[in-house]
């Protein structure tokens, strides 16, 4: 384990900052303060942060990300401000897209986070093309692109995995593979369960990495994105994770027993990192309980932020688009 206390300690703080956000849209949401894009559009990524904090860790601030619908803990690891988040949740102007994306389309192009988007494996094909823009310019710069396990069984998956390859483009693709695509398990979607097969046929570079372990998501993802960056890619990278909620909002998750989620929560991947920086003496329990004091303050703040900030204006309904009517 690396030894700098003050980005251990950092990223400690970003997965409880995507935790407690994460619980506190969820409660904004039953409330009617916060909407999805749709009815029950809110995803959330309780249980999976451990995989946005370990791989963005390794990126410096002009490499891009691309996100998916699950994407406020993307959205956070790359830096971005939790108030302004929260206020795009609940339509405010002062949001990142003004009040006018929601949950599923927040973007920060001065992180270059690059938005989320609300059709499964549509995001793919538009990180190859930031790759190829990164190339093309002679930039050392590298994309990673978040999808799911259910954008692998598309037909962009296939086309863009062969274009990346056949171009050696500097991409990492991270599938989360939280086992499963809204309510259907992987092994009844997937022939090939284990889905980095998928890209060998490509010639492509893979690994596996467990999750819910934080340390073992960085050390891989910073071998990986160092090869992207001197010209070696593209990597594929399966992080084999877990949803503690349901696909959405609108989704109870009873194709799950209580039993499996359990089994889950118990390999926490919050509860893990703070029990390894324990065992090497590097934090203690008190420090834990302020960091968790402290996130919980600026997420109130945040909202607070949110509540306060106006509506857009009807006035400014066509602005921003590409056609408007008379």
């Amino acid at each position: 384990m690396e030894t700098d206390k003050g980005k251990l300690m950092g990223m400690l703080r970003l997965m409880h900052t995507i935790r407690v956000f994460e619980q506190t849209a969820q409660q904004l949401f039953t409330e009617g303060l916060a909407r999805g894009d749709f009815q029950g559009a809110l995803h959330s990524y309780e249980g999976e942060e451990a995989i946005a904090v370990g791989a963005c860790s390794c990126l410096r601030k002009d490499d891009y990300v691309v996100s998916t619908h699950r994407g406020h803990g993307h959205c956070i690891a790359k830096g971005a401000d939790v108030a302004r988040m929260l206020a795009e949740l609940q339509g405010r102007e002062t949001g990142y897209s003004r009040g006018r994306g929601g949950s599923m389309h927040i973007f920060d192009a001065e992180r270059r986070f690059m938005g989320g988007y609300g059709i499964v494996g549509g995001n793919l094909p538009l990180a190859a093309g930031l790759a190829l823009a990164s190339q093309y310019r002679e930039e050392d710069t590298v994309t990673v692109c978040m999808f799911g396990d259910g954008a692998s069984n598309t037909g962009n998956f296939g086309e863009t995995m062969n274009l990346a390859a056949l171009w050696d483009l500097p991409i990492v693709f991270l599938v989360e593979n939280n086992l499963y695509g809204m309510g259907t398990q992987v092994t009844r979607a997937s022939a090939v369960p284990d889905l980095s097969r998928r890209v060998s046929g490509y010639g492509m570079e893979s690994a596996h990495v467990d999750g819910m372990d934080l340390l073992a998501i960085r050390a891989l993802s910073d071998d990986v994105v160092a090869e992207c960056r001197a010209g070696r890619g593209p990597w594929f990278i399966e992080a084999k994770t877990y949803r503690y909620r349901g696909h959405s909002m609108a989704d109870p998750a009873t194709y799950r027993t209580k039993d499996e989620v359990e089994e889950w929560r118990v390999r926490d991947p919050i509860s893990i990192y703070e029990k390894q920086l324990l065992g090497a003496g590097l934090i203690t329990d008190e420090e834990i309980r302020g960091i968790s004091a402290e996130i919980d303050a600026v997420v109130d703040e945040s909202v607070k932020f949110a509540e306060e900030s106006p509506f857009p204006q009807a006035d400014a309904l066509y602005d921003h688009v590409y056609a408007s009517g008379e």
